[in-house]
């Protein structure tokens, strides 16, 4: 949805210098972008996606800025965060109409380097940034609430500084509705979207179950994901 409605890109190109910039700070997630990418027409199947992760392959397990569309290498959670934040103090040093967004997860506003980002943003009035917080409620080790609690996200927010909203996360219609309200505000703070979301959305056993952190899918397994995805996309 961001690609498809807010991120620019001048004549679809990934590097080009007037093109808005898609953060992703939890590194990890960079498979969801490898699809978006494909989409996009950046990724050639052959050279590409039929070697994800093997040898030789520019596709990684985490974001790497290497690869044509990715903005980060990220993976060392906390960090691509402030990279996008001295990205956008950037692009407002040179006046451009260019914008950020940063994606983070809920467990990755433990790391230092956010709060530090955030208070810069803050400081120097970055509107042109926008970080998204994928609160699903997990992290590596278990639960937020468990590793690290962190009470209200959007208070902590706003208390930073932030123009803040929460929306439901897999509602497309409400996201969008909500990132062009935060885009098109007058106000000279940094936007913050707090979207709320279900680790393992759509696939039964999946739901709110931390082990698909790092289990990988057998044979049998993609052929249950896909038939549950597909039955929901049915409904």
């Amino acid at each position: 949805m961001l690609y498809r409605s807010f991120v620019r890109y001048p004549g679809g190109d990934p590097r080009h210098p007037d093109r808005d910039y898609l953060v992703l700070s939890k590194g990890h997630g960079v498979m969801a972008q490898y699809a978006c990418m494909r989409e996009m027409g950046w990724l050639n199947d052959k050279e590409h996606i039929e070697r994800y992760f093997g040898d030789g392959s520019d596709l990684m397990g985490l974001s790497d800025s290497r690869t044509p569309g990715l903005e980060v290498s990220s993976g060392s959670l906390g960090h691509g965060f402030s990279v996008g934040v001295g990205i956008a103090e950037g692009l407002r040093r040179r006046g451009t109409d260019q914008r950020v967004f940063a994606i983070v997860g809920d467990g990755e506003l433990n790391e230092g380097p956010i709060w530090e980002g955030m208070l810069f943003a803050s400081h120097n009035k970055l509107s042109n940034l926008m970080m998204i917080v994928d609160a699903n409620g997990f992290q590596a080790m278990g639960r937020t609430d468990d590793v690290m609690e962190l009470g209200s996200i959007r208070q902590k927010l706003e208390s930073f500084g932030f123009e803040t909203a929460d929306v439901d996360g897999h509602d497309q219609g409400a996201l969008e509705t909500t990132i062009r309200t935060l885009i098109d505000s007058d106000s000279p703070r940094p936007k913050a979207l707090v979207a709320k979301t279900i680790k393992g959305k759509g696939v039964p056993f999946m739901e709110h179950d931390n082990q698909w952190h790092y289990r990988h899918l057998s044979a049998q397994d993609y052929e249950a994901s896909i038939e549950a995805l597909r039955a929901e996309v049915a409904l």
